[in-house]
């Protein structure tokens, strides 16, 4: 049948596009003759970090649907249009044997117009509360890749495969040696270290907490490997010193978490599989302000599972520094979330992903075969 073509789909943020990156190089790895397309949204980051890592990328003109009436909002039924005309262009040209969607609004047009052609498609769902694009396709799509349990209230429950979300290559062989780590960061051996995380951009509620409270830390006799964001670092910057390690952006994450004894983290669903698989006692403080509230639904999967805490920004100068410091002296609780955390990871999903995948690529159609409808 000659070499396999596969497009995927996703974007708007990290979150949607690291797992598609992923995705494809397992399956570059695996079929080094394959042809892959990228689908994003124009003017998204997906337009910029695709071709970084090596992939073809066409935007579509699309986004999302705000949750207020807006001026956005009247506009969003003309770029629907233009981009399943351009979806139905771009399938009828590439003539795909698997369509691989991971979310966010851009990978809507696309796998409809794929799955309506009889092209088998695969969703990868990464929040525990599934997302409004990938609920909109639950029906037209052959398989749907979770992270969490319970996902059938959402998908149909002959759908689901429980994979887990792609990680960098790297923090699955963890083999940091944690001595190696507190060097590099020029840390004290003999004191625990805090590391904070707010994603790459940063996170406003989280920095502010941080800075208030330093000497609170200090008064534990405790270090801080604090990754602020590139939108926070002249702010804090001032902060940095000897027990203070402050940073716009962590490019060694493997070196950072071997460092580690506690984490102060958002809940992202890529955060959530890589603290998973680092296995330390973390306490996460969700965004508030992301879709469905998807960043508390994911950190409280994990607390009832006693595998993390979890702090609201509105109870957090109230509560912070009792849970920190009720942490911090208990070590049974410490071994406890870090040995339920490790438990839930699942280090291997970018290969059951890419095995799902395969599986489809014999019910594919034949090419050549698809109705040219658009030229």
């Amino acid at each position: 049948m000659g070499n396999y073509k596969f497009i995927l789909s996703g974007g708007g943020t990290g979150g949607h596009i690291y797992p598609a990156i992923a995705i494809a190089n397992e399956l570059k790895k695996r079929h080094p003759e394959a042809e892959f397309l990228f689908v994003g949204a124009k003017d998204r980051m997906e337009m910029e970090k695709v071709p970084k890592a090596g992939y073809k990328i066409e935007g579509l003109w699309i986004t999302g649907l705000q949750r207020k009436l807006t001026v956005k909002n009247l506009m969003f039924p003309f770029k629907l249009i233009s981009s399943l005309l351009k979806a139905r262009k771009i399938v009828s040209r590439f003539k795909p044997d698997v369509v691989i969607g991971t979310g966010g609004f851009a990978s809507g047009p696309l796998l409809k117009v794929a799955s309506d052609r009889g092209i088998p498609c695969v969703l990868q769902e990464q929040n525990s509360y599934a997302g409004m694009t990938n609920k909109l396709l639950k029906d037209k799509v052959a398989k749907i890749c979770v992270a969490y349990d319970g996902m059938e209230k959402f998908f149909p429950s002959g759908k689901i495969v429980k994979t887990g979300n792609p990680v960098r290559g790297v923090l699955v062989e963890m083999n940091v040696d944690k001595n190696e780590a507190i060097d590099f960061f020029g840390l004290n051996p003999d004191k625990k270290t805090t590391l904070v995380l707010g994603g790459s951009l940063g996170a406003r509620r989280i920095n502010q907490l941080i800075e208030k409270e330093l000497d609170f830390f200090r008064s534990m006799d405790l270090q801080l490997v604090w990754q602020c964001g590139k939108l926070y670092f002249e702010q804090y910057k001032k902060y940095d010193s000897e027990s203070v390690k402050v940073f716009d952006f962590l490019n060694k994450m493997d070196f950072a978490y071997s460092a580690a004894d506690y984490i102060i983290s958002r809940a992202g669903a890529s955060s959530v599989s890589e603290l998973c698989i680092v296995g330390k006692p973390t306490i996460f403080i969700p965004s508030p302000n992301v879709a469905e509230d998807h960043q508390a639904k994911n950190a409280e999967a994990l607390v009832a599972e006693n595998a993390a805490l979890m702090l609201k920004e509105k109870d957090l100068d109230t509560e912070f520094e009792a849970v920190f410091s009720e942490l911090h002296q208990s070590e049974e609780k410490q071994n406890e979330l870090g040995n339920n955390i490790k438990k839930l990871a699942l280090p291997d999903a970018t290969k059951h992903i890419v095995d799902e995948i395969e599986k489809l690529l014999i019910k594919s159609p034949l090419r050549g075969d698809l109705e040219e409808t658009t030229k």
